[in-house]
This record gives C-alpha cells, sequence and structure tokens, in this order.
C-alpha cells in the first residue's frame, strides 16, 4: 500500500484574455444629415422621388439611430436646436415641408412621403410620433406659414391614422395656450382633419385616447368656457367641432350627476330632498324629462351591490326598485319618459345577464307602481 500523499487532482488549461468589446460607435448625425441632405437636393420638388430615395437610403443609413435627425430635415431642412430654431453649423436643405407651398394638395402629397417611409421602416412609427410632439412644443418658434403647414400634415396624418391623437397633449402646453398659438394651431389641424375624414371619425380617435373631454385646456383657464369655445372654432368655420365639445360637456355634466344621485342613495337620504335635488340640476342642465329618468334609473342600479346568484337578484331587485318607486315614478309624468324608462330597463337586462329573468318583475312592479 502506498503511504505517501496523494497530490489532489488540479483543472489545468489555457487562460483567455477577457474580450474587449467593441468600442459604442459615438453619436454624429453629422454624415447622416449630409447624406439626406445631398439626397434631397437632387430629388428637389419631385416627391415621388424623394420617397424612393428614403426607401432605398434606409437600407445603407441607420434610420433608427438618426430618426429625430430625418424627421427635422424632411420637415425644417436640418437639425432643429431647441426652441425650433435650425442648428447654424449643419448643412441644409430647401427641399422640405417648411419650404413647400401651402396648401392642402402638397400637404397631402408630403403625408403620403411620410406614410410610406414609416410603412417600410416600421420602427420608425414611435420615432415620428415622438418628432410631432416635438415640433408642436417648438410652434413659437416658427413662422405663420411654418406653423399652417404643420397644422395641416398633422391633421391629414392623425386623418390616416399614422400618428395617435394623443400628441394633442403637446398643445396644452401654458406657453403655447397663454399667448394664443395653441388654438389657432387646432383650427388648421381640425380643418385638415375633417376635410380627410369626418366629426365622427375625429370623435371616435379624440375618445380612443381620452382627448375628447381635453379641447377646453386649448384656451387659457379664464377662456375656458363652453361658450368661449363654441364661438372661437364657429367663427372659424368649425362649427361641428364647436357642437362635439357642447355635446361632451353635456355628456360630462351628466355623469356626475349620475354620480351625485348615487351617493345621495348609498348614503340614504331621504327622496324627497333627491327629487328636489334631481329637479334642479335638471332645470340648470335644460334636460328633458326622458333624459332625467335614464340617468336615474341607472344611479338607482348603481346604489347597490348586486347579488351574483340569479335566483337571488329577482327578489334583491324587486326590493330595491320598489323602495325607489316614488322617485322613479316623480320622472315619469310623460308617456315618452315611460317608454324611455322601459327601454332602460330592457337595455340593463340584456347587460347584465343574471336579470334577465327578472325582467319581467321588474316590470309588472313599475306598471302597478308608475
Amino acid at each position: 500500500m502506498n503511504n505517501q500523499k496523494q497530490q489532489k487532482p488540479t483543472l489545468t488549461g489555457q487562460r483567455f484574455k477577457t474580450r474587449k468589446r467593441d468600442e459604442k460607435e459615438r453619436f454624429d448625425p453629422t454624415q447622416f444629415q449630409e447624406s439626406i441632405v445631398q439626397g434631397l437636393n437632387q430629388t428637389g420638388t419631385d416627391l415621388e422621388a424623394v420617397a424612393k430615395f428614403l426607401d432605398a437610403s434606409g437600407a445603407k443609413l441607420d434610420y433608427r439611430r438618426y430618426a429625430e435627425t430625418l424627421f427635422d430635415i424632411l420637415v425644417a431642412g436640418g437639425m432643429l436646436a431647441p426652441g425650433g430654431t435650425l442648428s447654424d453649423d449643419m448643412t441644409r436643405t430647401e427641399f422640405c415641408l417648411f419650404t413647400a407651398q401651402e396648401d392642402l394638395e402638397t400637404m397631402q402629397a408630403y403625408a403620403q412621403v411620410f406614410n410610406k417611409l414609416i410603412r417600410r421602416y416600421k420602427y420608425l412609427e414611435k420615432g415620428f410620433e415622438e418628432e410631432i410632439k416635438k415640433l408642436l412644443l417648438f410652434l413659437k418658434g416658427f413662422t405663420e406659414s411654418e406653423r399652417n403647414k404643420l397644422a395641416m400634415l398633422t391633421g391629414i396624418l392623425l386623418a390616416n391614422g399614422n400618428i395617435s391623437a394623443s400628441i394633442l397633449s403637446s398643445l396644452f402646453n401654458e406657453n403655447l395656450v397663454k399667448e394664443g398659438v395653441s388654438a389657432a394651431f387646432a383650427v388648421k389641424l381640425f380643418k385638415s382633419w375633417i376635410n380627410e375624414k369626418d366629426i365622427n371619425s375625429v370623435a371616435a380617435s379624440l375618445r380612443k385616447v381620452g382627448m375628447d373631454n381635453r379641447l377646453m385646456e386649448l384656451f387659457p383657464a379664464n377662456k375656458r368656457s363652453c361658450e368661449h369655445f363654441s364661438k372661437y372654432f364657429t367663427d372659424a368655420g368649425l362649427k361641428e367641432l364647436s357642437d362635439f365639445a357642447r355635446n361632451q360637456q353635456s355628456i360630462g355634466a351628466r355623469k356626475e350627476l349620475q354620480k351625485e344621485l348615487q351617493e345621495q342613495m348609498s348614503r340614504g337620504d331621504p327622496q324627497k330632498e333627491i327629487i328636489a335635488f334631481a329637479r334642479e340640476e335638471m332645470k340648470k342642465a335644460s334636460l328633458s324629462e326622458q333624459a332625467m329618468i335614464g340617468i336615474i334609473w341607472t344611479s338607482v342600479m348603481s346604489s347597490v351591490e348586486w347579488n351574483k346568484k340569479e335566483e337571488l337578484v329577482t327578489e334583491q331587485a324587486i326590493k330595491h326598485l320598489k323602495q325607489y318607486s316614488p322617485l322613479l315614478k316623480a320622472f315619469t309624468s310623460q308617456g315618452l319618459s315611460e317608454l324611455s324608462l322601459l327601454l332602460k330597463i330592457q337595455e340593463y337586462c340584456y347587460d347584465n345577464i343574471h336579470f334577465m329573468k327578472a325582467f319581467q318583475k321588474i316590470v309588472v312592479l313599475l306598471y302597478k307602481g308608475l
């Protein structure tokens, strides 16, 4: 037996030096700008040629990295310094949006250039939206003609779905609002947007991003009223936008009223007080009885936690509605109001399927009670 101490095995092998990562390329848009400017100077005012040049250049130039520079050049002719002025030390082109003719047809042609570019290079979408937001914040740095062109282009891009209506938040900047720049820009923007689509399409886009209730913010706080908004945009030839804003304010007021009535019921306030309050608000807002009964029905049904079991909810609904039948009766003095209430009940029961079996009993209860 070998008494000598055995050596422990050791791992051996070649040592590798840690690989040095490639140094990150320095951000330098100068060369990129010169390439784009040179191409635009060659294509000139032929926007078909511009679109082809931009399509081909994306394979050679780093659009992803220099997206802001690219969009600055296409809009203003060169890189923009903070505030919206052109950088002095950079090459510029005279062939850009701001030097183009100030008419809708030309702006539509420019919108097509941006549309083709973004469809070809999808990764530019986000950068383009950020660029438009930035340009809107720079409005004071542009001439009136440049603002008009940008407004028309933005309206067309919104209509085409190239950008989201959330970009309008830049127009709520305090300084732009205070000097009336935002409202004047909005007139041109909405005119071109509605020209491409219609007010219903515009309204849907605004609602999608929660901008439908913020249009009053285009004006300073002391002028932020439905009357001022309506007059300003009606005088500018945008009555449909004025009507939309007025309707939105009315919807907002109805939601607030419904919420207040619901809270009064949840607190268990006397029904005489609730009826008096509802009548006063109805008069203030010039609401019809048909509109008011719809608000009251929603408030009544929202003021209670409903049982999830279908067999128990009918009994709970009858008991609850029996309690509030004097309130419902107070606002169904006309045949049309009764019909409105019936339709509301029907809608509610269809939307809340576990109420379907309760529908007939609710109708019978209210028929006897009203």
